[in-house]
This record gives structure tokens, sequence and C-alpha cells, in this order.
């Protein structure tokens, strides 16, 4: 029987559990009441998922928890986020109306509940349980405790049925599938939705031998000269290498950029956006010497920090990019500009739900500030690579030709896609970059894919 949304209709009264509520410490309660608040923070607050899990200064329910719950809230509200469009679309069928106006916490709870019976190891009858143990002790959310309670057994009952209905949803938001669509074809924008839902890879930078660090790690040699490691328990400092700085964790992807400058020996190099360093060290390690600017102090520790575990070293500034101007040009420059990052929700599932089309706008006319003056730093015959982490061509190649439609004294330098076996299909018929989360096919046990980046190569020719 279809429900409505208040709860009128009772097909499942025999099986409905008491309404008295329980005390709050019941087990388990806190960290799915916990996953609800943030999951509001990320949706309608548009507040940064790794900011709500920060230790030390995330959301409050969050940082109340033990670690054991702590790590069930994430894995709960990463797997919500990433099935959100399929997990609405569930609840939605088993409605023969939306849920009322302002209902939007009841809404969280019912959304937090499915996603651990639809996605996860999670006993259906806890899901349930605890989810009407929510809707009780909300002054909102108890007149609807017999329907969140309907609403979730049934889709337990139910289960393979409304999987097999709601995979024709493409699980990112329906604003973003329309422009990967009109970027690049109906097609390759439902394999980029649903390759977010593959777990993320772990990718590490070597400082040097790719190969030995492979067989020693139980990984494989990437195109990118790095190392992919298959799944393993334990943290990432736990990791042989780790402590003696051999290596860092960084995406394929992300790593490509530095890449693009081949050797900087002697080289008077910037990294204009910085931290947290990873391609900071790629600079030094191809022989340049380093300026590592970035806005924020904060991020500068950081990067001190990661640079001094791997034993390298570069100047570092802390300045506004659009004022900054050094005492000598630069030969060699890597602009990885601020971005949505649509190209890292393997990674940041709650992207999608905090950035929208005006943030991608707006974060287009900041790049394109950033690269017309991150150019005039440069010396004439010196190389600059501009890049970052959206899928969206407004905020790259778009960014690149409107920069070069106006200014005579820069070219673009064509990547040749012989010089990058593996990832042919990565480069543009412009010679430029363009990676995508289906691209980077991997052995059995070992993650395939890699973000979403762009990158393009320009020289100063006067």
């Amino acid at each position: 029987m279809v429900l409505n949304s208040d709860g009128t209709k009772k097909p499942f009264r025999k099986h409905t559990p008491s309404t008295e509520r329980s005390a709050p410490d019941k087990l388990g309660l806190q960290a799915r009441a916990a996953a609800a608040k943030i999951l509001a923070a990320v949706v309608d607050r548009k507040l940064p998922l790794d900011g709500a899990l920060d230790h030390e200064h995330g959301n409050p329910a969050y940082r109340a928890l033990g670690e054991s719950d702590r790590a069930l809230v994430r894995a709960i509200l990463n797997t919500t986020l990433r099935h959100l469009p399929r997990i609405d679309a569930a609840i939605a069928g088993l409605l023969d109306s939306p849920l009322p106006e302002g209902a939007r916490a009841l809404h969280h709870v019912l959304a937090i509940g499915a996603a651990q019976i639809l996605y996860l190891d999670v006993p259906d009858h806890s899901a349930v349980d605890l989810a009407v143990e929510q809707a009780n002790q909300d002054p909102r959310n108890r007149r609807f405790a017999k329907l969140v309670n309907a609403i979730l057994r049934r889709l337990g009952r139910e289960k393979e049925q409304v999987l097999d209905e709601i995979g024709k949803v493409a699980p990112m938001p329906a604003w973003f599938i329309a422009r990967l669509e009109k970027a690049y074809g109906r097609d390759a924008a439902l394999a980029i939705s649903e390759s977010q839902l593959e777990p993320a890879a772990i990718d590490l930078t070597v400082k040097s031998d790719p190969e030995g660090w492979a067989k020693r790690l139980n990984g494989v040699v990437l195109p990118t000269g790095g190392v992919r490691l298959a799944a393993f328990d334990g943290g990432i400092p736990s990791v042989e290498g780790f402590d003696e700085g051999a290596w860092w964790v960084q995406d394929a992807a992300a790593s490509i950029p530095a890449k693009l400058f081949g050797d900087l020996s002697g080289k008077r190099t910037a990294d204009l956006c910085a931290a947290p360093g990873g391609k900071t060290a790629q600079l030094i390690l191809a022989g340049g010497a380093v300026t590592a600017l970035d806005q924020s102090e904060n991020r500068l520790r950081r990067l001190r920090s990661n640079l001094d575990r791997l034993g390298l070293e570069a100047e570092t500034i802390a300045a506004d990019l659009t004022t900054f101007e050094p005492a000598e040009r630069f030969d060699a420059i890597l602009l990885d500009a601020p971005c949505s990052s649509t190209g890292t929700t393997r990674r940041h599932p709650d992207v999608l739900w905090t950035k929208g089309p005006e943030d991608i706008a707006r974060l287009a006319a900041l790049q394109e500030r950033l690269l017309r003056h991150a150019l005039t730093l440069l010396k004439p015959g010196g190389t600059l690579v501009f890049s970052n982490c959206s899928l969206d061509p407004v905020e790259g190649e778009e960014v690149v030709a409107r920069v070069l439609s106006d200014t005579d004294a820069i070219e673009r330098v064509p990547i040749g896609a012989g010089d990058w076996p593996g990832l042919e299909a990565a480069i543009t018929p412009l010679g430029e970059f363009r990676t995508l989360p289906t691209m980077l096919k991997m052995p059995e046990g070992i993650a395939s894919g890699l973000d979403g980046f762009y990158a393009a190569v320009l020289r100063r020719v006067a």
C-alpha cells in the first residue's frame, strides 16, 4: 500500500513498535542523530563535510562520539551523499504526496535510515528502530514516527525491487548531470556519475623507484609514475616508507600538472596556490628552486610540515596572489587554481551538494583573474601550467581560451599524447589534459579511475 506523507495509512500496524521515547543514550542513536544533523548542514546550509567531520573543530555532535561511532557516521554520510538522488527516489516512491513543507529534518532521518538499509551492512531492524527513535525524540518529527517506521520497514522488505527501480536514477544531482551532458554527451555523463560510487584509489607519488615501491607495497605502477595500492587495513602512517618520507598520498590526476614541466634544474619556480604541498614537493624533486605561495598561513604551516616529513625545502610566502609582485619573475609557474572540485566526488561526495552553477561561474571568474596576473610574473620564454580539479569546461578550457584570445604574448604548448602512454585518451585535440573519473582501468583487485582534472601548458613568447 502507498503511504501518505502524514502517515494516516498504516498497512504495517501490527509491526509498529511502541512510540514511547527511549533514553537518549540508546546504543547507536547518537551516531545516527549526528549523521542526520551533519547531512542537514551539508545539503541545506551548504557546509563542507570535511569541516563538519574535523576532530577538533567539527560538528559538536560528531566530536562527542567515540572513534568507532565516528567511523560509522563517516560511512553513513559518505554513502548517503553518494546515493542521495536514488535514496530520494526510493522514499518518494513510497509516498503518494511529498513530505510536508518544512519537514527537512524528517527527510534527513529517512535518508540516513534508507542509506543503511539499501547500501550498508547494517541490520534493517536496527536502522528502522533507531530512525523511529530519532523521530520520537524530535518534537518536529514525533507525529511522523509511524510513517518513518512504515517506510523503512517496507524499504527493507522490498529492497531488491527498490534497488532495481532506482538504479535508473543518476546518482549525481540533475543540475550537474545536465552540465556533464553538455560537455561530454549523455553516455559519458552517466558513466561519470556512476563512477563516483566506486571507492577512491590510494595513489602515492614516490621520490624514486616506483617499481620497487609497487612491489614492496603490493601495488601497481601508474602511467604517471606513481604507485596505486590495493585495499589494505590500517592507516596511511602505518605503511612502509611513510616515516622516512619516501612518498606522499596524491591522486594520479593531481600529480600530472607538475610533471608537465619536465626538468626544472636551475629554474626559478613558483607554486602559486601551493598548500597542502604535494605539487610543491614534485617541483622540488624536478630540480626547481621553489617559492610556495598560499593566501593562508595556516595552510602553509601544513605545507611546511608535509615538506619536513619528506626532507624537502621551499621558500614559503603567505600572500594574496592577485597582488603578489616578486622581486624577480619566474622561469616556471604552476597555478593549480581554486575551483569547484567537481572532479573529486569519489573522495568528497558533498561537493555537488555544497556547490551550484553560480559557484562554478564565480570560481571561473576568479581563475581567470588569477591566471592573467600569474602570467605577468613569468619571464619571457617561461612556462606556466594552469590546472584544477573541476570536470566543468567553464573552469578549464573556457578560461584558457579567453586568455589566449586576447593575450598575444602567450601561446599554448600542446601536450603530446605519445608522451603519456596509458593516458592518451586524456589528451584533447588542442593538446591539453582532461582526465575523467572513468579513465585509467586497473587490474582486478586494484581500484580503477582517477580524479577529474584539467591542465594546459602556456608559454610567454615576449
